[in-house]
């Protein structure tokens, strides 16, 4: 094998992967020098990568390999700017220092887990990545004869109207990398590519991305242990181990750069197991030799090479590839913020709409616990011996609206937020139209579920049936909802799936108790402080317009059955007054909840915004936590 690939200054003549209607990209080479990674935690640091040089060229598909821990996917995340934090060193673009901002307009990064909108198909997933990409200066025709070539190119075609979630792993990688090919991106960087492929669809996804490379783009891939098939179809290979560069130029100067060295392959061997193998220390320590006969250049001829051995037809792509300066050209969004939320509009209703499964779900424990709380309160309302449970009805319904509405996110939203990691990286969208979208995609369904319950309880309880009263009783049950939906949406934008449903619930019990904190003592004033807690809990402004929006005046008495001696609450007004209630103004409970929803929603989008891309005083405060975790850790052991 190692004869057969020897051969200096053999060509292969591969044809461009045609995309005529896509936009013009000026090819961009890669180059970094003395680039080094250092992770700190606390007063204990981490070298990663140890002032490692490289370039890697458009037209060509690069494989970084490594043992588990040599620094591959930091090598590839620095490179790629989704890591820029603890590095040092140079990185240019065509020869120039890189502009951070420019270059992550025009590189994408395809990250190892695929994450896709699971109701949408192929297809519609497509044009919904080319409206956002691309805008309203491309006709819609043209459109989809883009999307219908890169569906062609990545080999879709047959899969074009099936559901996400029902591809391939083949077919999922396939079309992750065709979602971000929409707008020509001059640099791709994929980590793990091949990860949970079998052999052919890894050769199928290798395959593909060199013809992607030969279209003037720059590609680069990390990968753990490629079969020795993939491996030769590599054009260049940057081996690291430990930090360092142990070899860079073709897949074919692995061997003969081995045998220079005396570590000669076996016949038969994967040329890519054994130098990630010798790189590890399996052979002995060969990997000081292999990174200093990179450092005085003895791999050298194997990266010129690497540069020579492919010749274009398309003699335009030569010349681009010649020079070309990329941060004097312009990579502005195709999509303006109003364009971008009615797309994501569209794609979350779609997704609302054909998740069956779940819409029927929400509707049967609505209609489940309408009627169990209907019948458990059932005919109190107008009932004077019965004043006390009527208003632990209301209190029920600001429970229901609570619970219901915000433990779907906490479920669901922290892998939202890794698929708006990935988009929002890869510049689909900016994150006041996602934000926007969300809330407005979630606010119809919120009512209609509400109305629901709303429509089983409060007839079966015998509330007043005026319109202005079951109005206001459904306005404050949606506001709470609304609410409820949004504290999700900040507790889940920030942790886990575990952590979300664990800390939601927890921090829903002093709302609940703070919201009767002081019911029953009249008009005796609680202490300032636990005034000041209560008025921080929606809640309590919910259960005080239940209240106001049924008991408010006007409001007659109550009618005390005739089995029934006395009723104490008879007299609406009284019964008011022992709540602690006397005073409330519907209008003015209904104002605060407002705001509180605003809040809430600034406060999910500031904290989004924050995991997504941290300002200095954010990362300052982790910086602060993790030095605390740290030495709490240090403590107990």
């Amino acid at each position: 094998m190692s004869d057969g690939m020897e051969v200096v200054g053999a060509t292969r003549v591969l044809g461009r992967a045609h995309l005529s209607h896509l936009p013009q990209r000026p090819p961009v080479n890669l180059s970094f020098q003395d680039l080094s990674y250092t992770v700190t935690n606390g007063k204990r640091s981490k070298i990663i990568l140890r002032s490692i040089n490289g370039e890697f060229r458009s037209g060509q598909l690069t494989a970084i390999l490594g043992p588990s821990g040599a620094g591959k996917s930091t090598l590839l995340n620095i490179l790629a700017g989704y890591r820029v934090t603890g590095a040092s060193g140079m990185i240019c673009t065509n020869g120039e220092p890189r502009n951070l901002k420019q270059f992550r307009k025009l590189s994408r990064y395809i990250m190892q887990e695929d994450l896709l909108q699971p109701y949408i198909t192929v297809h519609e997933a497509m044009l919904i990545a080319a409206d956002l990409k691309l805008g309203t200066g491309i006709s819609r025709q043209k459109k989809l004869v883009i999307v219908e070539e890169i569906v062609q190119l990545l080999r879709l075609s047959k899969a074009k109207n099936t559901a996400t979630e029902k591809l391939s792993g083949g077919e999922r990688k396939r079309l992750s990398i065709a979602l971000e090919l929409l707008n020509n991106p001059p640099v791709i960087f994929l980590d793990e590519p091949t990860t949970g492929l079998d052999d052919v669809a890894s050769s199928t996804c290798v395959s593909l991305l060199k013809r992607v490379a030969r279209g003037g783009r720059t590609v680069v891939c990390s990968l753990h242990t490629p079969s020795a098939r993939l491996f030769a179809e590599f054009d260049h290979v940057y081996v690291v181990t430990d930090g360092r560069c142990a070899y860079q130029g073709t897949s074919g100067g692995v061997v003969p750069f081995l045998n220079e060295l005396q570590l000669p392959c076996p016949t038969t061997y994967n040329p890519a197991d054994f130098i990630i193998e010798v790189s590890s220390g399996e052979y002995g320590p060969h990997a000081d030799r292999m990174v200093a006969a990179v450092e005085n250049g003895r791999c050298q001829r194997w990266r010129d090479y690497a540069a020579d051995e492919v010749v274009y037809e398309d003699l335009e792509l030569e010349q681009l590839n010649a020079g070309g300066v990329v941060e004097k050209h312009s990579y502005k969004h195709g999509s303006t913020a109003c364009e971008q939320f009615l797309v994501l509009l569209r794609r979350m209703l779609l997704q609302t709409v054909r998740n069956k499964g779940y819409l029927w779900l929400r509707v049967g424990l609505h209609l489940f616990l309408g009627f169990i709380i209907a019948l458990l309160f059932f005919k109190m309302g107008y009932d004077a011996s019965k004043t006390i449970f009527n208003f632990g009805f209301c209190y029920a319904c600001i429970i229901a609206m609570l619970y219901i509405p915000m433990m779907p996110v906490l479920l669901a939203f922290p892998k939202e937020v890794q698929l708006v990691k990935r988009e929002y990286f890869n510049r689909w969208y900016g994150l006041k139209p996602y934000y926007a979208a969300l809330v407005v995609s979630r606010t119809p369904a919120t009512i209609f579920f509400s109305l629901i319950y709303l429509c089983i309880t409060y007839p079966l309880t015998s509330q007043p049936m005026e319109l202005p009263r079951v109005a206001m009783f459904t306005a404050i049950c949606i506001m709470v909802a609304l609410i409820s939906e949004s504290m999700g949406t900040v507790i889940s934008s920030m942790l886990s799936v575990v952590n979300s449903v664990f800390l939601g619930p927890a921090l829903s019990v002093p709302l609940m108790l703070l919201a009767v904190y002081g019911i029953g003592y009249g008009d005796v004033p609680p202490p300032f402080i636990w005034k000041l807690a209560r008025s921080c809990s929606f809640l309590r402004y919910g259960i005080e317009g239940l209240v106001a929006a049924i008991y408010g005046p006007p409001r007659d008495d109550l009618i005390c059955p005739d089995h029934v001696d006395y009723c104490e609450y008879k007299n609406v007004n009284y019964f008011v007054k022992l709540m602690g209630m006397s005073g409330v103004s519907f209008w003015a409970d209904f104002g605060v909840l407002t705001m509180m929803l605003l809040a809430m929603n600034l406060a999910g989008y500031y904290l989004l915004r924050q995991r997504l891309s941290p300002n200095y005083a954010f990362r300052a405060i982790k910086v602060i936590g993790n030095f605390i975790k740290t030495k709490m850790s240090g403590t107990y052991h």
